[in-house]
């Protein structure tokens, strides 16, 4: 698709999303399926090379995964709704290939981009004494933005979540992620598949640096010190990122429970 045709696209979906959530009109939400669709075949089209699934199965099931952004995307943050609904999309599937007994793995290709990666983010917080954005890691291993996307989002669907991670540093209010997801059968040492998908897609809807620094805290598992020297920033930016980013995400969880 052309860069115009894109920009089409995402004016005319916003149009829609406008007129939609001010009339709650089915017609409207049909028409951001409708226009949308590419989005669930390019993901069918990625997950029918890895399993034995049929394609319009796969679609369906993708289409699931659609609806419910378009249920929870608000017009109004701003955010590109492709960005947001993808995660519900690949989701959907994920979870459909695994309640059929599939094991979701990582294509080699992506093993190998994500090993230069990790070299890359080395090297490039060695000289600029800060981490790359999406944009430069993409640049340094050629490939589309898109797809490095896809790669790091692969990687952060297999890796354990840990809860026990502290959150504020208040002596006497001291808060972890496992306080702030609602369902008490999430509470344990590591987070399943379904459930990282879901805190992805809460993370999805903050801002930038809000959450990249929630990614680095629980995602990756860095302390708020270690957080801070890698994005080259004071350790009280990330502890007032990270209870802001949270209180956040709590609203956002705490909607999608009910």
């Amino acid at each position: 698709m052309s860069v115009l045709n894109k920009e089409n696209l995402k004016l005319e979906t916003l149009t829609l999303f406008q007129k939609y959530q001010k009339t709650g009109d089915n017609m409207l939400r049909d028409q951001i399926i409708e226009l949308n669709l590419g989005l669930v075949r390019k993901e069918a089209h990625h997950w029918v090379n890895q399993c034995h699934e049929n394609y319009e199965d796969l679609v369906q099931v993708g289409c699931m995964g659609l609806i419910r952004a378009i249920n929870r995307f608000d017009s109004s943050k701003g955010h590109a709704f492709s960005s947001f609904a993808i995660p519900y999309i690949r989701g959907e599937i994920q979870h459909y290939l695994r309640d059929k007994g599939y094991i979701v793995r990582i294509p080699r290709r992506w093993l190998d981009l994500g090993r230069q990666a990790t070299n890359m983010r080395r090297d490039f917080q060695t000289l600029y004494n800060r981490q790359p954005n999406d944009t430069e890691i993409s640049l340094a291993l050629n490939i589309s933005i898109e797809e490095w996307q896809e790669v790091k989002l692969a990687f952060q669907n297999r890796e354990p979540l840990s809860l026990d991670a502290t959150v504020n540093n208040d002596e006497d209010n001291n808060t972890c992620l496992k306080d702030i997801v609602p369902d008490p059968r999430y509470r344990s040492f590591q987070l399943c598949q379904e459930d990282r998908i879901r805190l992805q897609q809460a993370l999805a809807q903050l801002e930038d640096k809000t959450r990249h620094i929630l990614e680095f805290v629980f995602l990756k598992d860095l302390t708020q010190r270690e957080t801070a020297e890698q994005l080259g920033i004071s350790v009280v930016t990330v502890s007032r990122r990270v209870k802001k980013g949270l209180e956040m995400l709590k609203e956002t969880m705490l909607q999608e429970a009910f």
